[in-house]
């Protein structure tokens, strides 16, 4: 008897915006996707066509979910609170280079958002996705921000939130959590990949 393959969880990040662009943190504002980041997000639904997943989830910001729409997946995809970006609060809008410039040791995997969310807060988040994704135990598919899409994938290796650092999400980038031998050996099977972005 063959065994059944093991569950894979795609993580899709939106489209790029103005800010995602400029480098300004982009917590809770709910800014549109850039024209290229609409065209970017129609590609990553290429990448993915053809392909089923027992559940979609989506973060409730209209950036990724107009990025799951434009991907083919609006009908279907149910919108998951945890999956917001990152509360920044008072850092919301500045680009790391402003923050140093009034706080130089500042470290958002370290020190979270003043005002707004601590690493502890959005952990517990990627941790209650998580427990809801093994309980589904098949192919699922999320569309959300980039912050939170790194923290998941530290908490989906049982590593510290802060371990987030070393994980690069890129601007409508597809990546997948899944794992190797058995479900107690979670690991990344694919990080950061763009090659689905044409050019121009």
């Amino acid at each position: 008897m063959t065994p059944q393959p093991l569950p894979q969880i795609y993580l899709a990040r939106h489209g790029e915006t103005a800010w995602s662009l400029s480098g300004q943190h982009t917590g809770l504002t709910d800014i549109p996707l850039l024209d290229v980041g609409e065209r970017n997000a129609i590609q990553l639904g290429q990448r993915l066509k053809g392909m089923t997943f027992s559940r979609v989830f989506t973060s409730p910001l209209q950036r990724a979910r107009r990025t799951c729409e434009l991907a083919g997946f609006g009908a279907v995809a149910a919108i998951d609170p945890d999956l917001v970006e990152w509360n920044y609060g008072q850092y919301e809008g500045k680009s790391t280079e402003e923050i140093h410039k009034i706080n130089p040791g500042w470290d958002l995997f370290r020190d979270g958002g003043p005002g707004g969310e601590s690493v502890a807060d959005v952990s517990a988040r990627a941790d209650r996705v998580i427990s809801r994704l093994r309980a589904i135990n098949a192919a699922v598919l999320l569309f959300a921000s980039g912050h939170i899409l790194r923290v998941l994938t530290a908490r989906w290796l049982a590593l510290e939130a802060s371990a987030a650092r070393y994980f690069i999400v890129g601007t409508a980038s597809l990546n997948i959590l899944g794992y190797e031998h058995n479900t107690n050996e979670p690991v990344i099977r694919l990080l950061d990949d763009r090659s689905h972005i044409k050019a121009g």
